[in-house]
């Protein structure tokens, strides 16, 4: 199990309590003097500006479809960036309970299962109010482990071989070495997580979006868990935007992340280090570097808003998703007429079972045949089987449908 994620390429060395100070890890928040408060500010309000407004835009019958399809993107770049690469076609077939038989293969497929699991409890509200405490970090950790198999659950010494058992939602019991950073000792982590909560839970809404990338770091600073801390600051930071933002889910910061990792990672690192000088804020840690990382959080969100934005504006996605059912028909993957079901949808948002055959002009029997091809296509989706049609983002077409949102299938 060595090397399992990025951020456990740690050195083990022996447990003492050195006794730290909360104030390690200020500044918590970019000061109001700092000469980039405005243009962060600025950053913020777009964000929030452009967040509702795709949001608004979407039918609502749509957003529980997308926000399923862009579940799986996010676990999909969250496990890219800790170098698991399971393709949302991977992850779809595991949440139907279709496994590879390579048993690597399987892991991941499981652990990609967990993570939206996990994802899925907090889309529907189960961290509301709640992303930034203490008791959020260690539960959305002991959700995620909880459902990985024991094979996932050991991390190993690179040097010793020594493995160690991860137990979900545990704090870490031993000191840690993160590259060039000795993370804080375990006795210590309780008050850190505690200095966390205060500052963190009770901000306003533009100060929370500002936040977010400074709670982020700080997260992964502490680096509370012997394993996961990466996967679980990312899902914090989902979190912490679900709530602030109300996204409904339908974009991801994870994207963004993963697609410029190398930089994501050195903002991290850059965190970590101590002050320069006296113009760089007034806290142990580098208000400046902060600044940057803060900067580069907020334009990677407005990035992904915008490239999810230009994905399901309404005539290209009516034209991408008509020209594939075209094709499906003429290679008699799909009965005719298909399409004005799809257009039909598309255009209504949802539509009732009993509208079909008078859009088809067949007779009810043929019109439940076309209905039943795309289910089976996976392209429509239903509460039960009275009620409206609605339209599904399956992963297996999201190359033709929504292209870029995630790598085709090699």
């Amino acid at each position: 199990m060595a090397n399992r994620e990025a951020d456990i390429k740690e050195d083990f060395i022996a447990v003492k309590d050195r006794g730290e100070a909360a104030s390690l890890m200020e500044p918590l928040l970019i000061s109001v003097g700092s000469r980039q408060r405005a243009a962060l500010t600025d950053l913020a309000l777009e964000l929030a500006q452009k967040s509702a407004g795709f949001r608004r835009s979407l039918p609502p019958s749509l957003l529980a479809s997308l926000a399923d399809l862009v579940r799986s993107m996010n676990c999909y770049y969250s496990n890219l960036v800790e170098g698991h690469d399971t393709h949302p076609i991977d992850i779809e077939r595991a949440l139907k309970g279709d496994y590879s038989k390579d048993a690597k293969k399987r892991e991941l497929q499981l652990e990609a299962k967990a993570h939206i699991a996990v994802q899925q409890w907090i889309d529907g509200g189960g961290l509301k109010g709640r992303a930034l405490t203490a008791e959020f970090i260690r539960e959305t950790h002991r959700r995620f482990c909880e459902l990985l198999p024991q094979d996932l659950l050991w991390v190993e010494d690179p040097s010793t071989k020594e493995r160690t058992k991860i137990t979900p939602g545990e704090l870490r019991n031993r000191d840690i070495k993160v590259g060039e950073h000795v993370a804080i000792s375990p006795p210590a982590i309780p008050r850190f997580l505690k200095r966390f909560e205060e500052v963190y839970a009770s901000l306003g809404k533009t100060e929370n979006i500002i936040a977010a990338a400074a709670a982020h770091h700080r997260l992964v600073w502490i680096h509370p868990f012997l394993d996961g801390n990466g996967r679980v600051a990312r899902l914090m930071s989902h979190a912490m935007l679900l709530d602030t933002l109300d996204t409904g889910g339908v974009w991801s910061i994870a994207r963004g992340l993963a697609r410029n990792v190398d930089a994501y990672k050195a903002h991290l690192a850059a965190c970590d280090l101590q002050r320069r000088n006296d113009l760089d804020g007034r806290g142990h840690l580098s208000e400046e570097n902060l600044v940057e990382f803060t900067r580069f959080f907020l334009s990677t969100c407005i990035d992904q808003v915008a490239f999810m934005e230009r994905l399901m504006q309404p005539d290209q996605l009516r034209a991408r998703i008509l020209l594939w059912t075209e094709e499906e028909i003429r290679l008699n993957h799909l009965p005719p007429k298909s399409g004005a079901i799809l257009e039909a949808v598309l255009y209504r948002g949802e539509l009732p079972r009993g509208d079909v055959a008078s859009i088809v002009s067949t007779e009810a029997r043929h019109a439940r045949r076309i209905v039943s091809a795309l289910f089976e296509h996976g392209v429509l989706s239903s509460q039960s089987t009275r009620t409206p049609l609605r339209l599904a983002f399956p992963a297996k077409f999201a190359s033709r449908w929504m292209p870029g949102l995630f790598p085709d299938r090699v």
